[in-house]
Formats: structure tokens, sequence, C-alpha cells
């Protein structure tokens, strides 16, 4: 399955993985969970338990939702995961490729855009 994995402090990567339950779990490091703010075919997957880890904030999505952690976006099919179209990997390139520094104030995240 091709996927774009989007790791903190890097910028995002084609790979490919055989779409099984162990491979998406080591490709985020964790047990996964699927979500879906954009319009697009396209689920991003990261660690289920990521917030709660002592691990790196990676990007910040939509309002309200930062990952930390590395996660993968990959394409929907009728009833599982996909290769993400080639077309989506440059939209989403492009989306995610500048790192980011998340920091949390009383105002609510504030993202900055790290020169790589």
């Amino acid at each position: 399955m091709k996927i774009l994995i989007v790791e903190p402090g890097k910028h995002p990567r084609t790979a490919h993985i055989d779409g099984s339950l162990k491979s998406m779990q080591e490709t985020v490091g964790g047990y996964i969970q699927a979500i879906y703010p954009f319009d697009d075919p396209v689920a991003i997957v990261c660690d289920e338990e990521g917030l709660y880890k002592d691990t790196a904030w990676n990007r910040y999505i939509c309002e309200g939702c930062a990952i930390k952690g590395t996660f993968f976006i990959c394409g929907l099919g009728e009833e599982d995961f996909t290769d993400i179209p080639d077309a989506l990997i440059e939209k989403y390139n492009a989306r995610f490729y500048k790192p980011e520094e998340l920091i949390h104030t009383a105002q609510g995240i504030r993202v900055i855009r790290l020169p790589l």
C-alpha cells in the first residue's frame, strides 16, 4: 500500500507498506487510529495513544486537532485503506511539507513553521 508518511521535524515522504495491521502499527509506533478531517477520500492514520505519550508534536491538522508522533496518509477503498493516489500525494506533501513546532498557549495552539 502506497502511503505518505509525516514525521515530526521532517518533510513528508512516500513509502510502501503491506497494509497489514502490524505494518500500520509499526509505522505510527502504536495502536492505530484513523481520522478523516479532509473532504478527499483519504485517512490520517496515527497512534491512538500519541497524545498521552512523551513524543514530539508533529503537525496541526485543523481547528482543535494536532497530532503527536508519526502519522501517515492513505487512500480509502470501499471497505479498507488503500494506496493514496499520486495527485493526493502531491497535495498533502505540499500541505505538510514544512515541519511545525506547536506551542500551547492560553489562546490555543500556536503553530510555528520551521525552516528545513
